[in-house]
């Protein structure tokens, strides 16, 4: 392993540690390359984080090792991360509040991609400059399939859910989970009722189309997609977008065009790893930009 490097991001100074440690060793893909593809892709990414309370998916042994989700700030934590303290129902630890980091900045990005975070996750809202939660500005529908089905069935149930949210004047942007499903984000200014709305959604969806199911049991799921809509909850979170993902490769939630959608006929076609996602960086900019305006 290489010894400690110390580096300067923005006004920070940070201590990259194990940088040839292979995390995703089947691609042979190391920590570096993690640090250098969060840290090329922050324009994009950074917008999508700033406000929202982190959940990161820690990998300190690589994919293929242990793993742990982690809410609640590491002890180490330097003083300069944002942090916001909020209520934990439900709590996996019984703890009545949680500290979480809000990645406003790259030395935070850095930082936890320092840590081993390949996967990031956060809630459909944010805090205000208080660290108060505010309504909603995010709806989600993760599509989900249920083998056989793939990928390819979820762009197919994705259409007339856009045709859908259209019809009540809502636009929606799609995305792949970087796993095997895809997602789509509707910008979201109606207050709360995120959840109930995307119920009634997802079960009207699954009355029209025989395909799909809106029922969270996996026994219902086979051959279908799963329109889960329950991601919507304020509890839960969603991988973000241009996430890595702990997949042999280095895979990325990535933004799509509605007509890669249109055009899906084999999974092949939607899976994007870290270079595919920064090169379509290039190339198209930030789709999921009014996702976060």
């Amino acid at each position: 392993m290489t010894a400690k490097v110390r580096v300067r991001v923005g006004d920070r100074q940070l201590a990259l540690t194990n940088l040839d440690k292979a995390l995703y060793p089947d691609a042979s893909f190391t920590k570096a390359e993690v640090i250098d593809y969060y840290t090329r892709i922050a324009p994009l990414l950074l917008p999508h984080l700033r406000g929202r309370p982190l959940t990161v998916k820690r990998y300190p042994d690589g994919v293929t090792g242990h793993f742990f989700f982690e809410k609640n700030v590491p002890a180490h934590t330097p003083d300069w991360v944002r942090t916001v303290t909020l209520p934990a129902p439900g709590s996996t630890k019984d703890r009545e509040e949680i500290e979480f980091a809000v990645v406003d900045d790259l030395p935070t990005l850095v930082y936890y991609a320092n840590l081993a975070a390949l996967e990031i996750h956060v809630p459909m809202w944010r805090v205000d400059d208080e660290g108060k939660p505010l309504p909603p500005d995010t709806l989600v529908f993760d599509l989900d399939p249920g083998a056989p089905a793939t990928i390819v069935d979820c762009c197919r149930v994705a259409l007339p859910l856009r045709e859908a949210l259209s019809e009540d004047g809502l636009r929606s942007y799609p995305k792949t989970s970087g796993n095997k499903g895809l997602q789509v984000y509707v910008p979201w200014d109606r207050g709360e009722g995120t959840s109930d709305y995307a119920r009634r959604l997802a079960g009207r969806l699954a009355a029209e189309h025989p395909y799909v199911t809106s029922v969270m049991a996996k026994s219902a799921r086979t051959g279908k997609v799963f329109v889960d809509w329950s991601q919507n909850n304020p509890a839960k979170t969603t991988v973000a977008p241009y996430s890595l993902r702990a997949n042999p490769t280095p895979t990325v939630s990535t933004p799509l065009l509605w007509a890669e959608v249109e055009s899906c006929a084999a999974p092949g076609q939607l899976v994007f790893t870290a270079p595919d996602a920064l090169a379509r960086a290039e190339e198209h900019g930030d789709l999921f930009g009014p996702v976060s305006a």
